[in-house]
């Protein structure tokens, strides 16, 4: 809790930013929009596999962007209190298999308790200590390591989102969370006529693969963002909202086309910082605030980056940082 009236003035510093430009939030919807439905007619219309196999990776990415559109409203940091864009957004959350219900109970005691330890994993990737990992079975060391690993998020199509987001939350809770079961049958359904109407063919173009690609990439994302060399986690006397932000939140850096497509995500220690600042206005923020910009713990998509965050498997409160698998399996020897 170390410089609290510094770490104020640092959230005030932010709230200029908070302020969203409805018209600017209303015409990215409108590209997004767009630019998304352009993929799709584009995967379906075109012959040439390697045209739907194309269309079909951007319309992923294009998801993805969308998607960004749909956290931020959940946030209420754009178009907020406008039912035409509460009935879209809706309709999209299922549509991404993120029922509101579910996504923003979820999302809201993540920011809440981003990297706090013992309460983390609601709404993020689980986090152990080296103590608390000694002490689990063999099933739940099994269980922990797969839904962390590239396998498991390569696929969060069906890991994060089908199991973890919808059945899962439908089985804990059927009546807080009955829009989850809405969003698997509208799923299948989509799924079935897409099949039935457009061939085997869109199926795998228009259907699978944009969802492979968008939950792929929106599941390495969520992951990396919170799990990257030297990021801290803290037990809740040790805890504070402004040092998770910046010491636990990476900055992701990105060309600008993927910045584009991830919806400047990647300034995530801004994001945590103050969530209602508008997507379209957290760069702005991150170049007039110094600290933001200098202290921010970058990482990024190239694949050395991608290997070192997938190397972190538990955190050792001895040495204030996150440990591989090699060293976890040393410790466990010891």
């Amino acid at each position: 809790m170390k410089h609290t009236g510094e770490r104020k003035d640092l959230i005030l510093a932010t709230r200029p930013f908070a302020l969203e430009q409805r018209a600017r939030s209303w015409m990215h919807l409108f590209v997004s929009v767009v630019v998304t439905a352009g993929c799709y007619i584009g995967t379906v219309y075109f012959d040439p596999l390697w045209s739907k196999a194309a269309f079909g990776v951007l319309t992923g990415l294009a998801l993805v962007r969308l998607f960004i559109l749909y956290h931020d409203h959940q946030h209420k940091s754009i178009l907020n209190r406008s039912k035409p864009a509460d009935a879209f957004f809706w309709f999209f959350g299922m549509w991404m298999l993120s029922p509101p219900s579910i996504w923003k109970r979820s999302h809201d005691h993540h920011h809440k308790h981003n990297c706090k330890l013992y309460t983390s994993s609601i709404g993020s990737f689980p986090v152990v200590t080296v103590e608390k990992y000694k002490s689990l079975t063999r099933g739940e060391r099994f269980a922990y390591n797969f839904i962390r690993s590239p396998f498991a998020i390569g696929f969060g199509y069906v890991f994060v989102f089908i199991i973890g987001m919808c059945l899962n939350s439908f089985i804990s809770n059927r009546g807080r969370h009955w829009d989850s079961l809405i969003t698997l049958v509208f799923h299948s359904a989509l799924g079935f006529a897409t099949w039935w109407f457009l061939g085997w063919e869109n199926l795998v173009f228009a259907f699978f693969l944009p969802y492979l690609v968008t939950f792929a990439l929106g599941s390495y994302l969520f992951y990396a963002q919170h799990n990257f060399p030297g990021t801290v986690f803290a037990d809740k006397d040790g805890w504070s909202y402004v040092k998770a932000a910046l010491d636990s939140s990476s900055y992701m850096k990105m060309n600008p086309v993927l910045q584009w497509f991830t919806g400047n995500i990647g300034f995530h220690h801004v994001h945590h910082l103050n969530a209602h600042i508008p997507f379209y206005r957290l760069p702005e923020a991150h170049r007039a605030i110094p600290e933001l910009r200098e202290k921010a713990k970058r990482t990024s998509l190239w694949p050395w980056d991608i290997v070192a965050c997938f190397r972190l498997k538990a955190w050792d409160p001895a040495l204030q940082r996150m440990v591989s698998r090699r060293e976890l399996r040393h410790q466990l020897r010891h």
